[in-house]
């Protein structure tokens, strides 16, 4: 959990930190952590959160931001490079959204493991219906 944290700490996000590391049999496949798209300027580039300005709830309307999740970016680096992760382990800071459930579902990753909680009963249910194995993290 410790690198995820240190992915995150990477985010272009005002609001939230969040680093995601997928791993297979035992090795760190991607990582990823919540930012603007190449080319696009991130929230902090900008001097302003957009769902800050627009007063947008967490958990909510997640399309409107300018950041992918750190989730999404990790499969998207997967998917880019050519880096098989189905069966794979995700783990991040933060409980999936719904959006990246449904990502993390396709890909085929089995496991979640999370550290803090996020406002999305929905993406819990997807999971327990796709019988991807949720857990939230224990520290030692």
């Amino acid at each position: 959990m410790e690198l995820t944290e240190q992915v995150g700490s990477w985010a272009s996000c005002f609001r939230r930190k969040v680093g995601a590391v997928i791993v297979r049999e035992k090795r760190v496949m991607t990582t990823g952590y919540n930012g603007a798209p190449a080319g696009i300027s991130s929230c902090v580039e900008r001097g302003e959160c957009l769902r800050e300005k627009m007063n947008i709830p967490s958990g909510t309307r997640a399309e409107l931001c300018y950041a992918c999740h750190a989730e999404q970016n990790a499969i998207i680096q997967a998917a880019r490079y050519g880096v098989n992760i189905n069966g794979a382990t995700l783990y991040c800071t933060h409980q999936p959204c719904v959006i990246c459930a449904k990502m993390i579902i396709n890909a085929g990753i089995k496991r979640v493991i999370y550290k803090e909680g996020y406002p999305d009963e929905f993406s819990m249910k997807l999971f327990e219906e796709a019988k991807t194995e949720v857990e939230k993290y224990q520290e030692e």
